[in-house]
């Protein structure tokens, strides 16, 4: 019954149509603060790390303090978007907000490295809400014929997080003190509580479904065991090692289970049923590999730039600008098209093809690259991704009924979430065997000493390094870029692959019945357009 309350946007302001723009704007503008807080977060302690370690001691827990939160995030993100299904989007989405902000208040008092690591967790819960809950919330606003307008916002906030995460956490730290890396989500998470609850009006929803404990159980575990494999194999411990095997026992036994219980689920956390639309299939399948390029672009550029060409540390947001400048126009250009057009297919592909073309030309980098060279293949693969990163969320959404906006926001959220764990983990294997490798082969004995313990090298200790080892770390850092990139490259095929395959749906519009759509809101076209 409150399915089909949930058809009208935000009520009364679609009939009037002149407070629909007004109204929509605001509670926009507490999405993207709400956005930020999700994104900024890990830019900014990652910045402070170094000064907590120094006062809360505890080295060898460091890795934990990030994967708790990011543990957290994955793990609830689809309980999250199931939950707003159920009994509502705002209501669950304010309840994340506050979540997030004890997290936040509670790492900011924290005393030592284990509180820390404990109060992340609860941070990363509350996390796993926020992004889920804004593009949920945008979908009941916005129709997706009208929302590729808003794209460019949502591309703008992923570009400011980037570039000034590690600005803002290196100028807080410096001046106010670590804990204030935490303290400052405070404000503007008060700000966006209250503008929500003020002016956000939706639906209200009642459910009496129970919610499924084992599958949220079982879909929890294995989405734990998946990135703690990518996050500890090759690092913490060797790939083929007795504990890694074990965790991907686990998580392949939980996710098989996890699968089996969903068809027999009285109200499952994820419904199987939306996997039968080939658009939102292939959109999580692209969604997968865009973050698993994306995060593994933005973790090697910076390291490139700064060991083999020389660029300060201290602006490492400010060295993937050609990147995220050419995403967030690329986006807006989509986005303008798309609510022009109604037409979003070609996006897809050539997303793809720019993403593709423009990692194999990150690949052919070595120690001789200029720096507008590089910047001129980053732009190549900013350009494909802004083609791809809110069209997927926006397909996957017109792909669903109503009912379905909560789990399949969330599914595509994880997915992208997943694909970014496999990225960082499996192109940092990649690229640290690889400057090993070169390092020994260069630079002898010494070489490999000095990368024994971990192949990236910060500033200080690359200056103390002599100049004959100096080099063979440029060249050993530039071979493993290269392999880095060139399996981003092959990854982006597949992409390619999904995207060729995307059927062309019409995109649901406002107010008059769009061109394709259905009468009722229960017979949507995810059945339509079911392979």
């Amino acid at each position: 019954m409150a399915d089909t309350t949930d058809t009208p946007a935000v009520g009364a302001d679609t009939e009037t149509g002149g407070k629909r723009p007004k109204s929509v704007r605001v509670v926009l503008l507490a999405l993207m603060i709400a956005m930020m807080l999700a994104m900024l977060d890990n830019m900014i302690i990652g910045t402070a790390m170094p000064t907590i370690v120094g006062e809360l001691g505890g080295l060898e827990h460091l890795s934990w303090v990030v994967t708790a939160y990011t543990l957290a995030t994955a793990a609830s993100t689809p309980l999250w978007g199931k939950l707003g299904d159920m009994y509502g989007r705002k209501g669950t989405f304010m309840t994340s907000i506050v979540l997030f902000l004890i997290g936040s208040a509670l790492s900011g008092m924290a005393q030592n490295m284990g509180e820390l690591i404990g109060f992340r967790a609860v941070q990363g819960l509350g996390a796993g809400g926020l992004m889920v809950g804004v593009m949920a919330i945008i979908g009941d606003l916005i129709p997706p014929r009208e929302r590729g307008k808003y794209q460019g916002m949502m591309a703008g906030v992923m570009a400011l997080a980037m570039i000034g995460g590690p600005l803002v956490g290196g100028t807080i730290t410096d001046n106010w003190g670590w804990r204030w890396a935490f303290y400052i989500n405070l404000p503007l998470g008060v700000v966006a509580l209250v503008a929500v609850s003020a002016v956000l009006h939706l639906p209200k929803k009642r459910s009496e479904a129970r919610i499924d404990y084992l599958g949220a159980a079982l879909l929890t575990v294995g989405i734990t065991a998946i990135v703690l494999v990518t996050t500890w194999g090759g690092t913490e411990y060797a790939w083929t090692s007795a504990r890694i095997m074990e965790l991907i026992g686990i998580g392949v036994a939980a996710l098989v289970g996890f699968v089996f219980w969903q068809t027999r689920a009285a109200e499952p956390v994820v419904p199987l049923h939306i996997f039968r639309s080939r658009n939102f299939t292939l959109m999580s399948v692209i969604g997968f590999i865009t973050g698993f390029v994306m995060f593994g672009a933005t973790l090697f550029l910076p390291l490139y730039q700064q060991s083999v060409q020389g660029a300060s540390a201290t602006n490492s947001g400010l060295l993937l600008l050609p990147m995220l400048g050419a995403m967030l126009v690329t986006s807006m250009v989509a986005g303008r098209v798309t609510t022009n057009t109604g037409r979003y297919k070609v996006f897809p592909i050539l997303g793809s093809v720019l993403m593709t073309v423009g990692l194999y030309l990150l690949s052919t980098m070595d120690t001789g690259t200029s720096r507008f060279t590089s910047g001129v293949f980053m732009a190549v693969v900013g350009f494909g991704m802004g083609c791809l990163m809110q069209i997927t969320m926006l397909v996957a959404q017109n792909s669903v009924e109503m009912k379905d906006m909560g789990v399949a926001s969330s599914s595509t959220t994880l997915f992208r979430t997943l694909g970014s764990s496999f990225g960082v983990a499996i192109m940092g294997a990649l690229f640290n065997n690889r400057v090993q490798d070169v390092m020994a082969e260069r630079g002898g004995a010494l070489g490999s000493k000095i990368t024994e313990q971990s192949a990236q090298l910060d500033a200080k200790s690359l200056e103390k390094l002599p100049v004959l080892v100096r080099e063979a770390y440029q060249h050993a850092v530039s071979a493993g870029t290269h392999s880095a990139f060139l399996l981003g490259a092959v990854v982006a095929v597949f992409a390619l692959a999904a995207a060729v395959f995307v059927k062309e749906v019409p995109l649901k519009g406002a107010g008059p019945k769009a061109e394709g759509e259905p009468d009722a809101p229960a017979a949507q076209p995810p059945v339509a357009e079911t392979v």
